[in-house]
């Protein structure tokens, strides 16, 4: 499985959708049990998010490459997922 890094911030409500499609994902297809996502609050870790190109949140990056960028949907989210496996 690839690393995936997943920008957002805490009061984006896009974000908060990205995190309950990534649960309901997890929960329908147990290929995406074990994917490790590692979370970074862009307010909190400043520096990192300020060192990727992104504008918009949420952001996934798969191994170090963008993936996704901005307003996300649960097909795209599913799409992410996949390409980490």
């Amino acid at each position: 499985m690839k690393k995936i890094d997943m920008y957002y911030l805490k009061d984006c409500p896009f974000c908060k959708k990205a995190f309950g499609y990534i649960d309901e994902l997890k929960a329908e297809d147990p290929r995406f049990k074990d994917l490790q996502i590692e979370t970074i609050e862009e307010e909190e870790e400043k520096e990192r998010a300020d060192a990727m190109d992104y504008y918009f949140v949420p952001t996934f990056y798969i191994d170090g490459e963008k993936v996704h960028e901005g307003i996300i949907n649960k097909e795209v989210m599913k799409t992410v997922l996949e390409n980490a496996l």
